[in-house]
């Protein structure tokens, strides 16, 4: 369902947090994340402190909240996406490039909240330390849906290393994404997981032989 045909009560929220959001982004790049508080950023919203815990935990969270939806949007495709038959790794990175494409629907702002959370995480310890409490939780919830829906036990290492290897190669692609253009695109992150995708089975049996191989001397 698109955000025009929601419930007026539904379009008002996802206004509050977008509207959160971009603030947010915006000034903790301006001024550094710490120097922002939380009063400071309600009032620039207009909205009372109430309000913004009703949308998200603490600024850690609104700081990295464009890849925490692309994740949680993915989570909820996994526990309907077609399993069996095929490899679960190839279902998993199709459902990250619908996943990707959807986010075509909230336009060019997506993509730069991207790109401001992203350099912020990379300069602020707190928000690189929530982003890897979130990404645990969020593999455990992926860990959780496949052994579930594959009849797997716990001792099953597939589905969790099908799933590391997913993040891996998504931290690789947008990385590569960031810091390629000065203008990241999203059909330039399309570009870039298809591409990384791609050279996963390789990165898994290369031996490192063959041209640009350092070889070491003693």
């Amino acid at each position: 369902m698109t955000a025009d045909l929601l419930p007026l009560r539904e379009r008002k929220k996802l206004k509050t947090r977008a509207a959160l959001v971009d603030t947010a982004l915006a000034l903790f790049t301006e001024r550094g994340f710490d120097q922002v508080t939380l009063d400071e950023l309600c009032a620039e919203v207009e909205i009372s402190k109430r309000t913004f815990f009703r949308n998200f935990a603490s600024k850690e969270e609104v700081a990295s909240a464009p890849l925490e939806a692309l994740w949680t949007a993915l989570l909820g495709d996994v526990e309907h996406a077609p399993l069996g038959g095929r490899p679960v790794l190839e279902v998993l990175q199709e459902a990250m490039l619908a996943a990707v494409r959807r986010m075509s629907a909230e336009g060019p702002e997506w993509v730069a909240r991207v790109r401001l959370s992203q350099e912020l995480s990379q300069r602020t310890p707190s928000i690189a330390a929530h982003g890897l409490q979130f990404c645990d939780r969020t593999s455990a919830a992926f860990e959780t849906t496949l052994r579930t829906r594959l009849g797997l036990g716990d001792r099953d290492q597939r589905p969790r290393l099908a799933l590391d290897l997913l993040v891996a190669a998504f931290h690789a692609a947008l990385r590569g994404w960031t810091t390629g253009s000065p203008e990241p695109t999203l059909d330039g992150l399309l570009a870039e997981l298809r591409t990384v995708f791609a050279a996963v089975p390789e990165a898994v049996t290369f031996t490192g032989d063959g041209p640009g191989r350092r070889v070491s001397r003693a």
